[in-house]
């Protein structure tokens, strides 16, 4: 027999051709299972061929390695058939590992037989392509022996191939690893199966094939620049899919949090009225569907509005966040709780008996009844809610929620901090605040508001200082309605601000009349309402209002409530700052029923403080109204403020406020409300008139 030897270098080309090929082979079947579609089936034949040629190549070069005492030529038909095997086996071994979630056993040792077979193909009919005469002489034992290193060899690729094919971490450095594995078993089988064949010594070449010698290096290069290709693009394709990715993640995190502020509350969380008019569709077909029942209710909160105006919106907030996470942890069951807006919230509720819902709604007035600690203040609010059952209190959405809302109205009226199940009868004091709602919205454009004056006197009896307008609705049907009847519906609704303007407006047009009839030292003070001072054009309103009517501003007062003035202290010191830099007045209504800190009031630009009525109602001597009376009209008169009580209706209250040291009282004891035109028939209306003003106050 021949002797054979190995190129050293070669041989070491042969075996990093081999883990090169192991490692393509891995990444490929990461593509495959990633990709979909027709791009699959790309990874699919183009990483089969990729891989097919670099086993191949990897035994081709060992063969190549071999020495003999002669030139060795290749027959080209059976080396592109080797080739050919070799690309088959390995499309096969992509398409067993990613074609499937799970590779048990059977299927394992399967492929793996199918694999070897291939591998041993392509080894053995590569061999048969040597051109020489006589032929090779095989040691069946090592046969054998390859053979069965191609089968375990092929069963260990397909195992770390399925299990290495999802992206992860580490995924690159096991890759490396199983590659060096899987290239030492491809080398170790074929160099068996070369240590298998046996030449005869008087073999030589037939010299018709194609020559070797240039032909090691051709493969080399070639096979190197298709698996490095089929790397640095795999490479590529899963950096951009990765990007990809992450873009494709950050979009659908972008989409939910539209969806989240779409569909919720930013406040609480909670669904808002877009998502609730959805599940409540749902719930009719459900109910229609089934036959089944459910529970709308309509929740407001008694006193938030206090606690907003004397706290602020922050402390607001905290509360209506507290309040959600109170009533959320009642809940069980299939429920929708959503906040409609400000301190409105609707639950919507699956029942079996309307039972089921009184036992919930009873649960959330309890727990909301408990105070909160927000802020360090201990804040109370109570829950009024209205019930409305389907099917039996409406027959689509919109008139479930009017109902529920008309018995939630009834519970207010008749003590609030309960619960009150539909009945038919109160759509009729719904229907009527409904279209005394709409009326309103028609008042200002058909003149139907007015003002009405009443007198305001130096104590103890006179003579008349000035006025206070009391604004009232003239209604086409209804008569005459004072500002309770209508005034909230208009702060609730946003007409408060227009309203508020047209007060300001008239209030100017009028003393501009009196001052054409001979007043010219008359003024007039103007109460703004909470919403209506917190509107950025409100300087604006009050220059225009002087100067279409010719009004110095030093005989313009504007009234702000105590409450209003100390929601936002600083806010009330910069606005009134302004409005009296330009010579208007400020005066703080209302003073004793707020929350006033003494710094903030030293610092607010006022000229008078009004007592309010609800202590002067009671007044007697030595109560304790008459303390605080007492101690306000001391601070007034050590920060140098006019003092002013409005509601004296007994001659006691009169005879104690004037010995207080009020400067001005007013109520029914002296003068009643008159309307303008009726002005001139009060006693005494022409006395003192340089001293004299006029009061507008539309929120009386």
């Amino acid at each position: 027999m021949l002797v054979t030897s190995y190129d050293s270098f070669t041989v070491i080309v042969s075996i990093l051709v081999a883990m090169l090929a192991s490692f393509t082979a891995l990444d490929m079947a990461g593509r495959v299972a990633s990709s979909t579609g027709k791009v699959a089936l790309v990874w699919l034949f183009g990483g089969g061929f990729a891989m097919g040629v670099g086993i191949w190549a990897m035994h081709f070069i060992g063969m190549l390695s071999m020495s003999l005492d002669m030139v060795m030529s290749y027959d080209p038909t059976l080396t592109v058939t080797s080739m050919v095997v070799a690309v088959l086996a390995s499309v096969f071994a992509l398409w067993l590992v990613c074609s499937t979630p799970t590779l048990p056993w059977l299927r394992l040792c399967g492929g793996a037989v199918v694999l070897g077979s291939g591998v041993v193909a392509m080894h053995y009919t590569g061999m048969a392509a040597l051109m020489f005469t006589p032929g090779i002489t095989w040691n069946w034992g090592w046969v054998a022996a390859s053979v069965a290193i191609a089968l375990v060899a092929s069963g260990a690729a397909l195992w770390l191939a399925f299990n290495l094919r999802e992206g992860h971490g580490r995924v690159t450095a096991l890759r490396l690893g199983a590659s060096v594995v899987m290239g030492c078993a491809i080398a170790g089988m074929h160099y068996t199966g070369m240590a298998a064949a046996n030449f005869p010594m008087h073999s030589h070449a037939t010299h018709m094939g194609v020559n070797s010698n240039w032909l090691a290096v051709v493969v080399t290069v070639v096979t190197l620049a298709i698996l490095g290709i089929t790397l640095l693009v795999s490479m590529l394709d899963a950096r951009l899919q990765a990007r990809t990715s992450i873009l494709a993640h950050s979009l659908a995190e972008a989409n939910r949090e539209l969806a989240q502020l779409a569909l919720h509350d930013n406040l609480t969380r909670l669904p808002n009225r877009i998502l609730l008019e959805d599940r409540l569709e749902q719930a009719l077909n459900k109910a229609n569907r089934e036959k089944t029942q459910f529970a709308l209710m309509f929740m407001d909160l008694d006193g938030f509005k206090a606690v907003n105006d004397a706290f602020g919106h922050h402390v607001g907030d905290n509360l209506l966040i507290g309040v959600t996470e109170r009533m959320t942890e009642q809940m069980k069951g299939h429920y929708t709780l959503a906040r409609m807006g400000g301190d409105e919230f609707v639950l919507l509720l699956e029942i079996d008996e309307p039972n089921d819902a009184a036992a919930v709604a009873d649960t959330l007035v309890k727990a909301v009844d408990r105070p909160f600690d927000i802020s360090r203040y201990e804040l109370v609010v109570s829950l009024s809610i209205g019930i409305a059952v389907y099917p039996g209190d409406g027959k689509d959405d919109r008139e479930l929620m009017f109902n529920a809302d008309a018995a939630m109205y009834h519970t207010k009226n008749n003590g609030r901090n309960g619960y009150t199940f539909f009945q038919p009868s109160m759509n009729t004091l719904a229907q009527s605040q409904l279209q005394l709602n709409n009326d309103l919205w028609q008042a200002l454009d058909n003149e139907e508001l007015r003002l009405f004056y009443q007198p305001k006197y130096c104590a103890p009896s006179g003579p008349i200082l000035g006025f206070e307008a009391l604004l009232r609705w003239q209604h086409p049907s209804r008569g005459l309605l004072a500002p309770d009847a209508f005034l909230p519906m208009a702060e609730k609704t946003g007409m408060i601000i227009n309203i508020g303007n047209w007060v300001i407006n008239e209030a100017c047009r009028q003393l501009r009349a009196w001052h054409l009839q001979g007043h010219p030292h008359w003024s007039v003070a103007v109460n703004l309402s909470a919403v209506q001072f917190e509107q950025s054009n409100l300087v604006e309103t009050v220059t225009e209002a002087l100067t279409q009517h010719q009004i110095p501003a030093e005989l313009l007062t504007l009234e702000v409530t105590e409450t209003t003035a100390m929601r936002d202290p600083e806010e009330s010191v910069r606005i009134l700052t302004e409005l009296t830099n330009m010579g208007v007045k400020a005066s703080i209504d209302d003073f004793g029923t707020g929350y006033s800190s003494l710094l903030y009031l030293k610092r607010l630009p006022a000229s008078e403080l009004k007592i309010d009525r609800a202590f002067v109602n009671e007044l007697q001597a030595h109560s304790e109204d008459a303390t605080i009376v007492s101690a306000i009209v001391a601070l007034a008169q050590s920060l140098h403020l006019k003092v002013v009580a409005e509601g004296v209706e007994t001659q006691d209250q009169q005879a104690f406020l004037t010995g207080l040291g009020c400067d001005t009282l007013q109520g029914y004891l002296l003068g009643k409300p008159v309307p303008p035109e009726r002005i001139g028939e009060l006693p005494n209306f022409f006395a003192c008139e340089e001293e004299g003003e006029l009061a507008v106050e539309p929120m009386r």
